[in-house]
């Protein structure tokens, strides 16, 4: 992977690494962003395109995203270009090249990502002995295959109910990928009372205003591998998704989805980030210009990583979901709450809220311990 410039500020990122091995064909990236509130904990994201810069960013993401659970790790990521979909047996020998790399990275706790799995990561805990949301076979708690982060969206959307900034019973939900985030996402919101009228996945977007079975939906991709074709349903062309009329939005795949060429075309009174990064500040913006409430992905997709804390701290599957249920609506209640006393975005106000328990927790490490200097590291 390609060294680049990164820029360092207060926070991080503590260490850059880039790692190789030409009998593999392993070429990776590790970004450790802060380590002041503990260990860091970050997933592996597979896939032929990424890069430094959005390894990076992602890793900025988790720092934010694990201090503002209240979880007692600090945020990091890795990125390993790569084709996801390869050979199960060449992904093996792949993903084993890459824990023999980060054998040494200590504070560095894997987990899964887009292109990983909770298979991926028995394979990493096998070489180095540490990593998060490992197959229920070797004690873990398999956060994709139970859906903590589809649970942790529905928990945030619950804490708007509360606050009255969102009436779940009848509302019009459209989910932008369909894999393990959005679709326990639409299950668990569907619970609650909301109509699933549109969704997309790599093969494009289907909508019907009456809304779909979930349950149904569920059963016909994992049996067709796709939502084009499901019955009483009408495709939508490109990007139609973000165009649907509804009530909540949940952008569920890639990073930078919306951005400011797209951006006037969502018409959600509420979008719940479940894709790590899926919107750039500038959509950010303009949905709060426009009064539409952008839960960001840190407050509102954190089920997973709280569910890789709970098993990393020895809790149990039965615990996990009180647990993200509980710190996801404190979070999302401290984010609201100091947007209308700062006036600021939503972002803007949990990051002002999160930023001050990192300082704290700097402080018990030597004043600004753990907001390093930047270390690039080849190995």
């Amino acid at each position: 992977m390609k060294s680049v410039e990164i820029a360092v500020d207060e926070l991080g990122p503590r260490l850059v690494a880039y790692l190789s091995d030409q009998s593999t064909g392993l070429d990776a990236c590790v970004v450790i962003d802060n380590t002041a509130v503990g260990v860091a904990i970050g997933g592996v994201r597979m896939d032929p395109h990424v890069d430094a810069h959005t390894v990076v960013r992602l890793a900025r993401a988790m720092t934010w995203k694990n201090a503002a659970a209240g979880i007692p790790h600090g945020g990091a990521k890795a990125g390993i270009r790569a084709d996801p979909t390869m050979p199960a047996h060449e992904k093996e020998r792949l993903i084993r090249s890459f824990a023999r790399a980060i054998r040494d990275l200590r504070d560095y706790v894997p987990g899964p990502d887009i292109g990983t799995d909770e298979r991926s990561m028995g394979w990493v805990f096998d070489e180095i002995g540490r990593a998060v949301a490992l197959p229920r076979v070797l004690g873990g708690i398999p956060l994709d295959e139970i859906g903590a982060t589809g649970f942790g969206l529905a928990a945030c959307a619950d804490a708007l109910a509360a606050a009255g900034r969102l009436t779940l019973d009848g509302a019009r939900l459209a989910v932008q990928g369909f894999g393990a985030v959005g679709k326990h996402a639409a299950k668990h919101l569907g619970e609650r009372g909301a109509r699933l009228v549109a969704v997309s996945d790599r093969s494009g977007s289907i909508a019907n205003p009456s809304g779909m079975d979930v349950a149904a939906l569920i059963a016909y991709k994992e049996t067709v591998g796709t939502v084009h074709g499901f019955p009483d349903s009408t495709p939508l062309g490109g990007e139609g998704i973000f165009g649907v009329d509804c009530d909540v939005l949940i952008p569920a795949a890639q990073a930078d989805v919306i951005t400011s060429a797209n951006v006037e075309q969502v018409r959600a009174s509420v979008v719940l980030q479940g894709a790590n990064i899926p919107a750039s500040a500038e959509a950010e913006l303009a949905l709060h210009q426009r009064g539409v409430l952008c839960v960001p992905d840190f407050v509102a997709n954190a089920g997973g990583v709280i569910c890789a804390a709970v098993e990393f701290g020895g809790g149990s599957e039965s615990s996990a979901f009180g647990v993200i249920a509980d710190r996801i609506a404190r979070t999302t209640r401290q984010m609201l709450d100091t947007m209308d006393k700062l006036q600021l975005t939503p972002r803007a106000a949990a990051e002002h809220v999160t930023f001050d328990r990192l300082s704290e927790a700097a402080s018990y490490r030597g004043g600004r311990a753990g907001l390093s200097q930047r270390r690039s590291m080849p190995i």
